[in-house]
Protein backbone atom coordinates (compact mmCIF):
# COMPACT_ATOMS: atom_id res chain seq x y z
CA UNK A 1 0.00 0.00 0.00
CA UNK A 2 1.23 3.62 -0.79
CA UNK A 3 0.29 6.61 1.49
CA UNK A 4 -0.24 10.22 0.33
CA UNK A 5 -0.72 13.50 1.61
CA UNK A 6 -1.12 15.67 -0.90
CA UNK A 7 -3.52 14.53 -3.83
CA UNK A 8 -2.91 17.86 -5.91
CA UNK A 9 0.51 15.60 -6.64
CA UNK A 10 -1.11 12.12 -7.15
CA UNK A 11 0.56 9.95 -9.80
CA UNK A 12 -1.51 8.78 -12.74
CA UNK A 13 -1.72 5.48 -11.76
CA UNK A 14 -2.86 6.31 -8.04
CA UNK A 15 -5.40 8.63 -9.79
CA UNK A 16 -9.40 7.06 -10.98
CA UNK A 17 -9.59 4.40 -8.46
CA UNK A 18 -12.48 2.96 -6.69
CA UNK A 19 -12.11 5.17 -3.23
CA UNK A 20 -13.74 4.53 0.21
CA UNK A 21 -14.13 7.55 2.41
CA UNK A 22 -14.69 8.07 6.08
CA UNK A 23 -12.59 8.77 9.13
CA UNK A 24 -12.26 5.42 9.78
CA UNK A 25 -10.94 5.45 13.90
CA UNK A 26 -10.76 1.92 14.53
CA UNK A 27 -11.04 -0.11 11.51
CA UNK A 28 -13.99 -1.89 13.05
CA UNK A 29 -16.14 -4.21 11.07
CA UNK A 30 -18.65 -1.29 10.10
CA UNK A 31 -15.72 0.48 8.65
CA UNK A 32 -14.36 -3.23 7.18
CA UNK A 33 -18.09 -3.12 5.33
CA UNK A 34 -17.10 0.05 3.54
CA UNK A 35 -13.74 -0.81 2.25
CA UNK A 36 -14.56 -4.07 1.79
CA UNK A 37 -17.38 -2.99 -0.55
CA UNK A 38 -14.98 -0.43 -2.01
CA UNK A 39 -12.51 -3.59 -2.73
CA UNK A 40 -15.31 -5.94 -4.41
CA UNK A 41 -16.24 -2.98 -6.79
CA UNK A 42 -12.40 -2.36 -7.84
CA UNK A 43 -11.79 -6.18 -8.64
CA UNK A 44 -14.90 -6.32 -10.16
CA UNK A 45 -13.56 -3.15 -12.83
CA UNK A 46 -10.10 -3.84 -12.64
CA UNK A 47 -9.40 -1.14 -11.08
CA UNK A 48 -7.01 0.22 -8.05
CA UNK A 49 -8.36 0.45 -4.87
CA UNK A 50 -8.41 3.74 -2.34
CA UNK A 51 -8.94 4.87 1.03
CA UNK A 52 -9.18 8.67 2.21
CA UNK A 53 -9.03 9.63 5.50
CA UNK A 54 -8.61 12.85 7.49
CA UNK A 55 -5.63 13.95 9.69
CA UNK A 56 -6.01 14.91 12.69
CA UNK A 57 -9.18 14.13 13.43
CA UNK A 58 -11.83 16.95 12.83
CA UNK A 59 -12.99 16.22 16.35
CA UNK A 60 -9.14 16.83 17.57
CA UNK A 61 -9.42 20.35 15.56
CA UNK A 62 -12.44 21.66 16.78
CA UNK A 63 -11.71 20.39 20.38
CA UNK A 64 -14.86 18.59 21.14
CA UNK A 65 -13.38 15.81 23.38
CA UNK A 66 -11.73 16.96 26.44
CA UNK A 67 -9.43 14.02 26.41
CA UNK A 68 -7.89 12.01 24.30
CA UNK A 69 -10.63 9.49 22.50
CA UNK A 70 -8.44 8.45 18.88
CA UNK A 71 -8.65 4.22 19.17
CA UNK A 72 -6.08 4.21 15.90
CA UNK A 73 -3.53 7.18 15.57
CA UNK A 74 -2.69 7.40 11.66
CA UNK A 75 0.08 4.26 12.53
CA UNK A 76 -1.98 2.16 13.40
CA UNK A 77 -4.51 3.27 11.48
CA UNK A 78 -2.64 2.81 8.27
CA UNK A 79 -1.44 -0.83 9.14
CA UNK A 80 -5.19 -1.83 9.32
CA UNK A 81 -5.99 -0.52 6.12
CA UNK A 82 -3.29 -2.06 4.95
CA UNK A 83 -4.26 -5.44 5.77
CA UNK A 84 -7.31 -4.71 3.94
CA UNK A 85 -6.01 -5.43 0.52
CA UNK A 86 -5.86 -1.28 -0.39
CA UNK A 87 -3.78 -0.07 -2.81
CA UNK A 88 -3.72 3.82 -2.19
CA UNK A 89 -4.49 5.69 0.81
CA UNK A 90 -4.91 9.27 0.85
CA UNK A 91 -4.65 10.92 3.80
CA UNK A 92 -5.93 14.72 3.81
CA UNK A 93 -4.83 17.15 6.26
CA UNK A 94 -7.66 18.27 7.99
CA UNK A 95 -7.89 21.84 9.62
CA UNK A 96 -9.90 24.86 9.89
CA UNK A 97 -9.58 26.37 6.32
CA UNK A 98 -10.27 22.46 5.42
CA UNK A 99 -13.29 22.22 7.02
CA UNK A 100 -14.58 25.72 5.49
CA UNK A 101 -14.86 24.23 2.10
CA UNK A 102 -18.80 23.76 0.81
CA UNK A 103 -19.61 20.51 -0.09
CA UNK A 104 -19.27 20.85 -3.90
CA UNK A 105 -15.75 22.36 -3.43
CA UNK A 106 -14.69 19.57 -1.57
CA UNK A 107 -16.10 17.01 -4.27
CA UNK A 108 -14.72 19.04 -7.20
CA UNK A 109 -11.33 20.11 -5.69
CA UNK A 110 -10.76 16.58 -3.57
CA UNK A 111 -12.55 13.87 -5.13
CA UNK A 112 -12.63 15.11 -9.34
CA UNK A 113 -9.40 17.64 -9.51
CA UNK A 114 -7.03 15.40 -7.12
CA UNK A 115 -8.19 11.68 -7.03
CA UNK A 116 -9.88 11.84 -10.29
CA UNK A 117 -12.25 9.28 -8.46
CA UNK A 118 -13.88 6.64 -10.73
CA UNK A 119 -16.39 5.23 -7.83
CA UNK A 120 -17.08 6.49 -4.57
CA UNK A 121 -17.72 4.74 -1.59
CA UNK A 122 -18.80 5.85 1.88
CA UNK A 123 -20.84 4.89 5.10
CA UNK A 124 -24.96 5.28 4.64
CA UNK A 125 -24.15 8.08 7.54
CA UNK A 126 -21.67 10.24 5.73
CA UNK A 127 -21.32 13.89 6.12
CA UNK A 128 -19.23 16.19 4.42
CA UNK A 129 -18.25 20.29 3.54
CA UNK A 130 -18.92 22.81 5.64
CA UNK A 131 -21.05 23.18 8.53
CA UNK A 132 -21.54 19.20 7.35
CA UNK A 133 -23.57 20.48 5.30
CA UNK A 134 -23.21 17.73 2.99
CA UNK A 135 -24.50 13.96 2.68
CA UNK A 136 -25.23 10.69 0.87
CA UNK A 137 -27.73 12.13 -1.35
CA UNK A 138 -26.38 15.10 -2.00
CA UNK A 139 -22.87 13.24 -3.05
CA UNK A 140 -25.09 11.24 -5.37
CA UNK A 141 -26.26 14.38 -7.18
CA UNK A 142 -22.50 16.02 -7.26
CA UNK A 143 -21.43 12.44 -8.60
CA UNK A 144 -23.80 12.40 -11.09
CA UNK A 145 -22.70 16.02 -12.14
CA UNK A 146 -18.82 15.27 -11.81
CA UNK A 147 -19.14 11.22 -13.48
CA UNK A 148 -18.41 9.27 -10.74
CA UNK A 149 -20.63 7.05 -9.00
CA UNK A 150 -21.09 6.38 -5.60
CA UNK A 151 -22.24 3.40 -3.89
CA UNK A 152 -23.27 4.35 0.21
CA UNK A 153 -23.37 1.05 2.63
CA UNK A 154 -25.66 0.62 5.09
CA UNK A 155 -25.26 0.20 8.88
CA UNK A 156 -23.61 -3.12 9.38
CA UNK A 157 -24.32 -5.07 13.24
CA UNK A 158 -23.92 -8.46 14.93
CA UNK A 159 -24.29 -9.98 17.49
CA UNK A 160 -23.43 -7.00 20.05
CA UNK A 161 -25.52 -4.61 18.47
CA UNK A 162 -24.37 -2.03 15.62
CA UNK A 163 -20.63 -1.21 14.99
CA UNK A 164 -19.16 1.88 16.01
CA UNK A 165 -16.29 3.41 17.33
CA UNK A 166 -18.37 4.71 20.15
CA UNK A 167 -19.26 1.37 21.24
CA UNK A 168 -15.36 0.19 21.09
CA UNK A 169 -14.88 3.23 23.00
CA UNK A 170 -17.18 2.42 26.07
CA UNK A 171 -16.20 -1.75 25.81
CA UNK A 172 -12.79 -0.36 26.33
CA UNK A 173 -13.03 2.35 28.98
CA UNK A 174 -15.03 -0.41 31.34
CA UNK A 175 -12.16 -2.53 31.12
CA UNK A 176 -13.83 -5.45 28.16
CA UNK A 177 -11.12 -5.61 25.58
CA UNK A 178 -12.66 -9.00 24.10
CA UNK A 179 -16.09 -7.34 23.79
CA UNK A 180 -13.74 -4.11 21.52
CA UNK A 181 -12.01 -6.85 19.62
CA UNK A 182 -15.33 -8.42 18.51
CA UNK A 183 -16.82 -4.94 17.41
CA UNK A 184 -13.62 -4.19 15.46
CA UNK A 185 -12.68 -7.75 14.86
CA UNK A 186 -9.26 -7.25 15.64
CA UNK A 187 -6.68 -6.78 18.86
CA UNK A 188 -7.25 -3.16 19.73
CA UNK A 189 -3.20 -2.23 20.28
CA UNK A 190 -1.52 0.46 22.01
CA UNK A 191 2.24 1.40 21.04
CA UNK A 192 4.65 3.64 21.77
CA UNK A 193 8.86 3.87 22.76
CA UNK A 194 9.82 2.01 25.71
CA UNK A 195 11.26 4.43 28.18
CA UNK A 196 13.26 4.12 31.27
CA UNK A 197 11.29 3.58 34.52
CA UNK A 198 11.87 3.36 38.09
CA UNK A 199 13.14 -0.18 37.91
CA UNK A 200 10.98 -1.07 40.68
CA UNK A 201 9.59 -3.78 38.94
CA UNK A 202 13.13 -5.90 38.40
CA UNK A 203 13.99 -5.42 42.03
CA UNK A 204 10.40 -7.62 42.19
CA UNK A 205 11.57 -9.96 40.01
CA UNK A 206 8.62 -8.61 37.14
CA UNK A 207 11.00 -6.21 34.77
CA UNK A 208 8.57 -4.03 32.98
CA UNK A 209 8.89 -2.34 29.46
CA UNK A 210 7.37 0.80 30.25
CA UNK A 211 4.97 3.52 27.54
CA UNK A 212 3.38 6.52 27.88
CA UNK A 213 0.42 6.66 26.08
CA UNK A 214 -0.70 10.16 23.95
CA UNK A 215 -2.87 11.22 22.09
CA UNK A 216 -4.91 8.12 21.84
CA UNK A 217 -8.15 6.89 24.24
CA UNK A 218 -7.14 5.55 28.28
CA UNK A 219 -8.92 2.18 28.61
CA UNK A 220 -9.52 1.39 31.93
CA UNK A 221 -7.32 1.27 34.12
CA UNK A 222 -6.12 -1.98 35.84
CA UNK A 223 -3.99 -5.44 35.04
CA UNK A 224 -4.58 -7.08 31.38
CA UNK A 225 -3.00 -10.12 29.69
CA UNK A 226 -1.74 -8.76 26.88
CA UNK A 227 0.12 -9.86 23.53
CA UNK A 228 3.22 -7.42 22.85
CA UNK A 229 4.77 -6.99 19.53
CA UNK A 230 8.71 -5.81 19.72
CA UNK A 231 9.78 -4.22 16.61
CA UNK A 232 12.27 -6.23 15.11
CA UNK A 233 13.13 -3.86 11.76
CA UNK A 234 12.26 -6.37 9.16
CA UNK A 235 9.64 -8.25 11.49
CA UNK A 236 7.55 -8.13 14.83
CA UNK A 237 8.70 -10.75 17.92
CA UNK A 238 5.11 -11.21 19.62
CA UNK A 239 5.37 -12.35 23.06
CA UNK A 240 3.06 -12.88 25.87
CA UNK A 241 2.62 -10.91 29.24
CA UNK A 242 0.86 -9.03 32.17
CA UNK A 243 0.24 -5.44 31.85
CA UNK A 244 -0.62 -2.59 34.42
CA UNK A 245 -2.55 0.74 33.00
CA UNK A 246 -2.34 3.60 35.87
CA UNK A 247 -0.95 5.85 38.58
CA UNK A 248 1.06 3.10 40.03
CA UNK A 249 -0.05 4.29 43.59
CA UNK A 250 1.89 1.77 45.86
CA UNK A 251 4.87 2.84 44.46
CA UNK A 252 4.99 6.59 43.56
CA UNK A 253 2.72 9.48 44.31
CA UNK A 254 2.56 11.02 40.53
CA UNK A 255 -0.46 11.39 38.97
CA UNK A 256 0.91 10.33 35.78
CA UNK A 257 -0.21 7.52 33.79
CA UNK A 258 1.97 5.18 32.71
CA UNK A 259 1.26 1.40 30.65
CA UNK A 260 3.74 -1.19 32.38
CA UNK A 261 4.13 -4.46 30.08
CA UNK A 262 6.05 -7.74 31.95
CA UNK A 263 7.00 -9.62 29.05
CA UNK A 264 6.86 -13.38 29.93
CA UNK A 265 9.88 -15.14 29.54
CA UNK A 266 12.13 -12.28 27.58
CA UNK A 267 15.53 -11.32 28.46
CA UNK A 268 16.21 -8.88 25.78
CA UNK A 269 17.43 -5.39 26.06
CA UNK A 270 13.88 -3.46 24.92
CA UNK A 271 14.95 0.25 25.46
CA UNK A 272 14.47 2.65 23.05
CA UNK A 273 12.37 -0.21 20.63
CA UNK A 274 8.89 0.35 19.36
CA UNK A 275 6.16 -1.87 21.37
CA UNK A 276 2.81 -3.16 20.41
CA UNK A 277 0.54 -4.19 23.35
CA UNK A 278 -2.70 -6.24 22.46
CA UNK A 279 -5.50 -6.16 25.16
CA UNK A 280 -6.70 -9.95 25.65
CA UNK A 281 -8.23 -10.01 29.14
CA UNK A 282 -8.70 -7.33 31.87
CA UNK A 283 -7.79 -9.16 35.19
CA UNK A 284 -8.45 -6.61 37.80
CA UNK A 285 -8.45 -2.97 38.57
CA UNK A 286 -5.28 -0.60 39.67
CA UNK A 287 -5.05 0.02 43.35
CA UNK A 288 -2.83 0.06 46.35
CA UNK A 289 -0.77 -2.40 47.95
CA UNK A 290 0.28 -1.86 52.11
CA UNK A 291 4.00 -2.58 50.94
CA UNK A 292 5.80 -4.11 48.46
CA UNK A 293 6.08 -7.90 49.26
CA UNK A 294 2.16 -7.91 49.35
CA UNK A 295 2.54 -6.06 45.64
CA UNK A 296 4.50 -8.55 44.85
CA UNK A 297 3.16 -11.57 45.53
CA UNK A 298 -0.52 -9.59 43.83
CA UNK A 299 1.74 -9.67 40.63
CA UNK A 300 2.45 -13.50 40.55
CA UNK A 301 -0.50 -14.32 41.09
CA UNK A 302 -1.46 -11.96 37.74
CA UNK A 303 1.09 -13.66 35.35
CA UNK A 304 -0.44 -17.36 36.46
CA UNK A 305 -3.63 -16.00 35.46
CA UNK A 306 -2.77 -13.88 32.32
CA UNK A 307 -1.06 -17.13 31.24
CA UNK A 308 -4.23 -19.16 31.68
CA UNK A 309 -5.98 -16.58 29.56
CA UNK A 310 -3.03 -16.32 27.13
CA UNK A 311 -3.24 -20.15 26.27
CA UNK A 312 -7.00 -20.17 25.66
CA UNK A 313 -7.24 -17.45 23.80
CA UNK A 314 -6.00 -17.46 20.06
CA UNK A 315 -3.31 -15.35 18.19
CA UNK A 316 -5.75 -15.39 15.06
CA UNK A 317 -8.52 -11.97 16.28
CA UNK A 318 -12.01 -12.58 15.12
CA UNK A 319 -12.52 -12.33 11.17
CA UNK A 320 -12.57 -9.23 9.00
CA UNK A 321 -15.22 -9.71 6.61
CA UNK A 322 -18.99 -8.76 6.68
CA UNK A 323 -21.43 -8.59 4.06
CA UNK A 324 -22.79 -4.90 4.15
CA UNK A 325 -25.92 -4.00 2.21
CA UNK A 326 -25.79 -1.21 -0.28
CA UNK A 327 -26.82 1.29 -2.68
CA UNK A 328 -25.34 2.89 -5.92
CA UNK A 329 -26.08 5.80 -7.94
CA UNK A 330 -23.70 6.87 -11.35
Amino acid sequence: MRLYRHSADLPDDAKGAVVAIGNFDGVHRGHQAVIGAACGLAMADETPLGVLTFEPHPREVFGTHATPFRLTPLRIKARLIEALDVDFLFVQHFDRDFAKLTPQDFVQKTLVDGLKARHVVVGYDFEFGKNREGNVALLQQLGGQYGFAVTSVQPVSGESGLYSSTAVRAALSEGRPADAAALLGHWWEIEGRIEHGQAKGSGMGFPTANLKPQDVLAPATGVYAVRAGIDMGDATRWVNGVANFGKRPTVTDKDEQVFEVHLFDCKQDLYGKHLRVRLIGHLRPERRFDNLEALKAQIAQDVAQARKILEQTPDVPPKHALSPSMKSST
